[in-house]
């Protein structure tokens, strides 16, 4: 790479948009850089989605052998180190950071760790790490650089009081006891983590419910799980007041008007995210933004011709499969390989335990839109695979339109969600009844037969309840 090399696409920003885009267009032989200011992978597979879900795998570990007499097993005394558990998270994602610079060399990308400033349609500079000054060259151009987690003002993230999801990914001691501000899929993901291994965890939302984003049910299902597990939800709460001490940090909340002072060794910040575009694009560029976001049309096609953005930087769904599937669409249409198919269904996981996963419409959203629907939903509590399991917990729940059986969304919370939920975004896909999914045989004892049986229940079929 050189200041003379005119290349096909640049894509400023390496996360799950970026490097896709990137290694995308070295599939259709065009000639690719992929700039990221730290390491290919971006927050998500650096400090997000792949070490959290690293973490969360310790958690389930070190609850099962707690629970080992369930299963016949005797363990003795189970005891864990936080610092080897948070050195593992990291490794796995130095490990898959490594992959995706593998991918890079395999597709002939080229890759430059650095930050990089759009400066105007074909030229970017490079204005931080070992090639800062350079300028290069390029037809079209990607602004992938994603969010970063939004702050409070007021308050000062400093790693150990106060942190953010990234700073909570690189903890070497564990709070005996915190407030994670934010009952999201980030902050419900965190709670389960740290109660896992015995921290006090308050968890508060300001909004009516724990993961506000999902179905009224799912969310009511999966307080109650986690006031079980021992974690305290505070729903409906506002933080009106936060003092950070030497030892602890002081959080003044409101709760239908009655006011209480919490104290907690610390506090995470999970309350969204703001997008990453400082220093990244040119002011006198002048791209249209949509509060905030860069503004994007059909084609990913930001208010400069051959300016494109995708990923989290263009607004939600944050989600790093929709970054991804964005990022793709993006390269497939300007390089004249396929016109983008937009998106209108994506699942959204939760990997805390009981796992949350959900496509498409809540129940309220089809009231609200005026739809005529059934139900049907199926317990895990009657799936054999689950109670062998030893994960009774939880149910499927399904939305289908009254008239044609088409599926309008679905929803699991219970284990192995996550994976499960596919199923129902394929069939989505293919415009699948809920009769085809219904009529589909189903591997006996398996957790997915919950998705047949919940097709089945909304005629009131289903053979197991």
């Amino acid at each position: 790479m050189n200041s003379e090399t005119k290349y096909d696409l640049i894509v400023v920003g390496g996360g799950p948009a970026g490097y896709a885009a990137a290694i995308r267009a070295g599939q259709l032989g065009k000639k690719a850089l992929c700039i990221e200011m730290e390491r290919a992978g971006g927050t998500c597979l650096n400090w997000g989605c792949i070490p959290s879900k690293a973490l969360l795998t310790s958690a389930e570990a070190y609850q099962a052998a707690l629970h080992a007499e369930d299963f016949g097993l005797s363990c003795g005394e189970v005891s864990y180190d936080f610092a080897k558990i948070m050195g593992r998270s990291r490794k796995v994602a130095d490990q898959m950071g490594g992959g995706i610079e593998f991918l890079f060399k395999k597709n002939t990308v080229d890759y430059l760790v650095g930050k990089a400033m759009v400066r105007a349609a074909g030229m970017v500079e490079v204005t931080e790490g070992g090639a800062a000054g350079t300028y290069l060259k390029a037809d079209k151009i990607m602004i992938a650089t994603g969010c970063k987690p939004r702050r409070l003002e007021e308050v000062e993230v400093d790693g150990k009081r106060v942190m953010t999801s990234r700073e909570a990914l690189a903890m070497t001691e564990q709070p005996k006891s915190i407030a994670i501000m934010g009952a999201g899929a980030i902050g419900a993901e965190f709670a389960y983590f740290l109660n896992a291994f015995g921290t006090k965890v308050t968890l508060i939302e300001m909004l009516p419910r724990v993961l506000p984003v999902e179905d009224a049910e799912v969310s009511e299902a999966l307080a109650k799980s986690f006031a079980g597990q021992g974690i305290d939800c505070r729903v409906d709460t506002r933080v009106d007041a936060v003092e950070v001490g030497e030892d602890s940090v002081s959080l003044t909340l409101s709760h239908k008007d009655e006011a209480e002072t919490l104290e907690v060794e610390s506090l995470l910040l999970a309350i969204g995210v703001v997008p990453n575009l400082e220093g990244a694009v040119s002011e006198k560029m002048g791209l249209e933004l949509d509060r905030g976001y860069l503004k994007v049309d059909e084609r990913y096609e930001t208010s400069e011709k051959n300016v494109y953005g995708a990923g989290d930087v263009v607004g939600p769904p944050w989600l790093a499969h929709v970054a991804t599937y964005r990022a793709i669409q993006a390269v497939n249409g300007m390089f004249g390989h396929a016109d983008p198919i937009p998106f209108d269904a994506f699942p959204g996981c939760t990997y805390c335990q009981p796992q949350v996963a959900s496509i498409g419409l809540t129940e309220e959203k089809a009231k609200e839109d005026g739809i005529a629907y059934k139900i049907g939903k199926f317990p895990f509590a009657a799936s054999g695979k689950a109670v062998a399991a030893n994960h009774p917990e939880g149910f499927v729940k399904l939305i289908v339109g009254e008239r044609y059986g088409e599926i309008l969304g679905a929803h699991i919370i219970g284990s192995h969600a996550t994976e499960l939920i596919t199923e129902y975004g394929l069939g989505m896909k293919l415009e699948a009844t809920v009769d085809e999914i219904h009529q589909t045989i189903h591997a006996h004892p398996t957790m997915s037969e919950a998705l047949a049986e919940a097709a089945a229940a909304t005629h009131g079929e289903a053979i197991h309840i």
